[in-house]
């Protein structure tokens, strides 16, 4: 994935391209700097990567949402080199971490496995946000997105941010989707990202990560969450009173919800298998890959209408 592609992208603009213009005018009137920090949030149901920016209080503003053009495997963290699963998370990015030269015009390394999937036993490597819209492990966004989301984090960096966050999540964390996926084997993971989820929604602020006992924590300084020991007991930690009564009020609405469901209403597990090491089948490529319609298998173009994620239909 690091080579440099046999490709030559010359419609393309180069990593050190400027922003469009119209995007430096959204920037600007939403009461924020060219150079100000980011943050991204990903939902894999929904197939939208989101770009958060600084304004001048401080606070986190939504930039622009991006249809991811594709995601492989199912709803759940990635867990093994290999497994083919897209992360979900608190991750980080650096400087270090972009990519100009990759096979796929450009590529954002989202810093898989982080201290939480190390902690747990988890492995995999060269985990991207990058174009060309082909996936087997990574977010992949089409040329266009991923050049302009590539110059938004460079930008970010040249204004002196030293790293930004990228949340990863199942879906949008919202009760009723809380309720329907409440069977999955990965509701306590999720009801865990949750909480972070909670705290930027209520403070606009990026939370500071840290693990102990395995788990994430969040809202600490930084100086506390940078001497947890991963896989050591937590300290008592409290979450700001807003972020807990979001907590508690979601959960009680989750609990009306999923009470008031038929057992078809629940969302159904994948029984999709992907046997690490194997060739894939185009039988298996096709139910575990989400891509937006109008792309190959290759990533390439082909026309026709954008089709969204393929759980669309439970969203309506």
């Amino acid at each position: 994935m690091f080579a440099v592609s046999a490709c030559q992208y010359e419609d393309l603009l180069p990593a050190e391209a400027p922003l469009p213009a119209a995007l430096v005018q959204a920037i600007k009137s939403n009461g924020m700097g060219v150079k100000s920090p980011i943050l991204v949030r990903l939902y894999k149901e929904e197939s939208d990567l989101e770009v958060w920016k600084q304004k001048t209080d401080g606070t986190y503003a939504l930039l622009k949402t991006y249809e991811i053009c594709a995601w492989s495997g199912k709803l759940g963290p990635k867990k093994k080199e290999g497994d083919r699963q897209a992360p979900e998370g608190f991750y980080t990015v650096t400087p270090a971490q972009l990519n100009p030269n990759s096979n796929y015009h450009l590529a954002l390394n989202m810093g898989y496995p982080n201290t939480y999937d190390r902690a747990n036993g988890r492995t995999g490597s060269h985990l991207m946000i990058h174009g060309s819209c082909n996936s087997s492990g990574c977010y992949a966004m089409d040329d266009e997105q991923v050049q302009e989301i590539y110059s938004l984090a460079r930008h970010s960096f040249e204004g002196g941010q030293r790293a930004f966050q990228i949340q990863a999540y199942p879906f949008r964390m919202t009760p009723k989707n809380m309720a329907r996926h409440r069977n999955s084997e990965h509701y306590g993971f999720w009801k865990m990202l949750k909480k972070g989820s909670d705290y930027f929604e209520m403070t606009r602020q990026q939370p500071n990560v840290g693990v102990c006992d395995r788990r994430y924590v969040f809202d600490q300084s930084a100086e506390t969450v940078a001497g947890l020991s991963a896989t050591g007991a937590c300290p008592d930690f409290s979450l700001p009173a807003q972020v807990v009564a979001k907590v508690e009020a979601d959960h009680a609405e989750e609990e009306k919800i999923a009470s008031s469901f038929s057992p078809s209403d629940f969302a159904e597990t994948s029984t999709f298998s992907y046997r690490t090491g194997q060739p894939i089948t185009p039988e298996a490529y096709a139910q575990e890959q989400h891509r937006r319609e109008g792309y190959d298998r290759e990533g390439n173009r082909v026309g026709g209408s954008s089709g969204g994620s393929i759980f669309s239909s439970f969203l309506k």
